[in-house]
């Protein structure tokens, strides 16, 4: 009897009967994680974001002592052509990039969904590209695109399709061209996964009721592969954009901005304001624009996929 009025005098009080405490030892645990996230990404954050809104040159860094500037950095920066170069050889590199990289992903997704053998083997190698560092990549692309003594040229050459070396990280398009080959080559295998696991997901008795209606291959791909796969394809082309356009390691490597601004993204003009220049200012401007844009995709993204799920 005391034990049963004990649990309905709990329960009239309005709180759960078994409701468990967290032990303090539980936040100690979580809190090295907290401490570093706080140190090496929200502190970097809020510092850029305040200095975007400041005159800060070199000196201003060292004595601590920036003005206040409002949006004078902003303004700076959408008068400069350089920023507004570096803004349309962003977008276009981006667009460019996860354009082919998700249709390379999905066409190696749909081709390793089949059972073959060496599927696995395959698929283990492809994500070499995957895995590898920046700083390999990137070399080992600027060997093949060499003009003296690359890859590239030596097997045209030996086709008989050069009569000369082509110094392809030289010319501004080619330049362009390359460096979007070697992002697609270091982030389709990364769609291919995700896309992957998406075909997998889909029933196969949707394939096999199609089939006896009469589906082809195209009418099989178009009507089912594709409208199942919109959740995952959406999430993996924004994965891709926010990857893509934050981008620096890889073109600074290969080009370093070059020929000329042909290759002069939005971080890259970034760097150059902030650690050539000097002009941290704007630099911080240039960045947090730069953060704007993805965050501004993202929530588009999150709001349409709130009202699908609504519907």
């Amino acid at each position: 009897m005391i034990a049963r009025r004990s649990t309905g005098a709990a329960t009239a009080t309005g709180r759960p009967p078994n409701r468990r405490r967290v032990p303090l030892t539980a936040y100690l645990f979580v809190l090295p994680a907290v401490v570093f996230l706080a140190a090496t990404v929200l502190y970097p954050l809020v510092f850029n974001i305040d200095l975007s809104f400041r005159d800060a040159g070199l000196r201003q860094i060292v004595t601590g002592d920036a003005d206040f500037v409002g949006l004078d950095n902003y303004a700076e920066e959408l008068a400069n052509p350089d920023f507004r170069s570096a803004l349309a050889i962003s977008l276009i590199y981006t667009v460019l990039s996860v354009g082919v990289s998700f249709a390379c992903g999905l066409g190696l997704a749909v081709f390793l969904n089949k059972t073959f053998p060496g599927r696995n083997l395959m698929r283990s190698l492809l994500l070499i590209a995957w895995v590898l560092p920046t700083v390999v990549s990137a070399n080992i692309w600027r060997w093949i695109l060499d003009g003296t003594y690359g890859l590239l040229n030596t097997v045209l050459g030996g086709l008989g399709l050069l009569d000369k070396g082509v110094f392809w990280l030289v010319e501004p398009t080619s330049a362009l061209i390359s460096v979007v080959a070697a992002t697609v080559w270091s982030t389709a295998p990364f769609a291919m996964i995700l896309l992957l696991a998406g075909l997998q997901s889909i029933p196969e008795t949707l394939y096999e009721a199609a089939r006896i209606d009469g589906a082809g291959p195209w009418q099989r791909f178009s009507r089912i592969t594709v409208p199942m796969l919109r959740p995952v394809s959406m999430t993996v082309l924004l994965l891709l954009f926010v990857t893509t356009f934050k981008t620096f390691d890889t073109i600074y490597l290969m080009t370093r901005g070059g020929p000329g601004d042909a290759t002069t993204i939005l971080p890259i003009h970034a760097y150059l304001e902030a650690f050539q220049f000097f002009r941290f200012g704007t630099g911080a401007a240039a960045t947090t624009v730069m953060l704007l844009i993805p965050l501004a995709l993202s929530l588009f993204y999150f709001r349409s996929l709130r009202r699908e799920e609504a519907s």
